[in-house]
């Protein structure tokens, strides 16, 4: 422990010294199954960027490469995993998401670009996996997924796949989705934990940066879940509460109304990128 915080003083100081070494992102495209991926895009208004960019760009060559080859890309096994459990019939209505929705590539097509969305039952924004657990509960008779588990990411990556290629973008004039996206805005913002860190501390005032051989990002979430070299298949709200825990702050529950406020903003900052799920990262 002691060496962790040793470390992450260390982190904190050169971010706040501004002393790390800059490197652009590359210019390249990419392309995934013969789709065209948007991975550059203008910002929306308002935001503190002029251009938004995707992670990938941020990448070493070989990274980039595993994610433009969907055999090698290590989560496509992941993908296929959730296709089963989308054709699998579970629950006391013996119904599966297929009986209700049909064949994913037609039923799903451009919906995981558009999440989350208002949900008017528990006005809430709600993301791709509570959806899956609110069709479980009420239309399958089937149990929640709890989070990480059960396939629960295996089918969030099978859901958002279906919109390879396709611009995120969410509607903020639904519901009160506008007041959720300041709430969001405003914990991208707090600096929490002994090291005094916010999300933007790294993605957006450092953004460019390398520290160690991490290049910085502008930490966009159009991929996710991703496969992550360090650590395998990481779904959004897992990677949100590492970097959380990262900061040496208290952690959030996954899904809380924190969580969920900050997935609308940042979803919101990467208007435009193309949804790339299941994309690789370090």
């Amino acid at each position: 422990m002691k060496r962790l915080l040793i470390a992450g003083a260390a982190l904190a100081a050169g971010l706040a010294a501004g002393g790390w070494a800059m490197a652009e992102p590359v210019d390249d495209t990419l392309e995934i199954d013969g789709v065209p991926m948007i991975t550059r895009a203008k910002a929306p208004e308002g935001h503190p960027f002029e251009e938004v960019l995707s992670g990938w760009l941020y990448r070493e060559a070989e990274t980039r490469d595993l994610e433009r080859d969907s055999i090698e890309n290590p989560a496509m096994v992941s993908v296929e995993d959730g296709e089963v459990l989308w054709n699998k019939v579970d629950g006391t209505a013996g119904k599966s998401c297929a009986t209700c929705h049909g064949d994913a590539a037609e039923s799903m097509k451009g919906i995981g670009a558009h999440f989350p969305k208002w949900d008017e039952d528990s006005q809430k924004p709600i993301n791709v996996e509570l959806q899956i657990n609110k069709c479980r509960t009420e239309q399958m008779g089937a149990e929640a997924l709890p989070f990480d588990k059960g396939g629960q990411n295996e089918l969030t990556a099978y859901i958002k796949h279906q919109s390879l290629g396709m611009p995120v973008g969410i509607d903020l004039s639904e519901g009160d989705m506008q007041s959720w996206w300041e709430r969001g805005k405003e914990v991208y913002y707090t600096r929490t934990g002994q090291l005094n860190l916010s999300c933007a501390s790294c993605h957006e005032v450092n953004a460019g940066k390398f520290i160690r051989a991490d290049h910085l990002s502008q930490g966009q979430i159009n991929g996710f879940p991703v496969y992550r070299l360090k650590s395998g298949f990481t779904s959004l709200h897992n990677r949100f509460r590492g970097c959380i825990r990262d900061t040496r702050a208290e952690i959030p529950k996954a899904f809380s109304d924190d969580l969920m406020a900050l997935e609308t903003y940042v979803t919101w900052r990467g208007t435009g990128l193309s949804v790339e799920t299941p994309a690789v990262r370090p």
